[in-house]
């Protein structure tokens, strides 16, 4: 009889707290907390999670600046803050190619392929050159 009464103990043991965590969940989860109204009702909704901001790459807030900078000012003064940059952070070099040929094209958008041409510096080769030229 004890043994019987041990293994009837332990198979609630841990049958027991898995029911009654799920039936408090269901329970708590269909209460009208502030009053009779459907909205005010606590349920899990994916509508309303509110989904975290992805961080975006260090390389792409650059980019976005250089472009920014180069259509406030001009790709000269971009391209020298792009090798500020690449000097300062030196894991950004492996990008600095990208990005300096989208400031190639977006020159070429904004100031026309020759114009675009004569801002151009050895700034990670020829990049912003090739740029240029891809985008004519």
């Amino acid at each position: 009889m004890t043994h019987t009464a041990r293994r009837i103990g332990r198979s609630l043991a841990l049958v027991l707290p898995v029911v009654l965590v799920l039936s408090g969940t269901l329970a708590v989860s269909a209460v009208p907390w502030a009053g009779q109204d459907s909205d005010t009702q606590l349920t899990a909704s994916s509508t309303d999670v509110s989904t975290r901001a992805k961080s975006r790459a260090p390389q792409d807030v650059l980019r976005d600046q250089l472009l920014a900078e180069l259509q406030e000012k001009d790709p000269g003064t971009a391209l020298t803050h792009l090798q500020r940059e690449v000097e300062n952070r030196p894991s950004l070099a492996k990008h600095c190619f990208s990005i300096a040929r989208a400031l190639g094209r977006a020159a070429v958008e904004h100031y026309g392929p020759s114009r675009a041409q004569s801002f151009s510096r050895p700034v990670c080769d020829t990049s912003y050159a090739t740029g240029v030229m891809r985008a004519s």
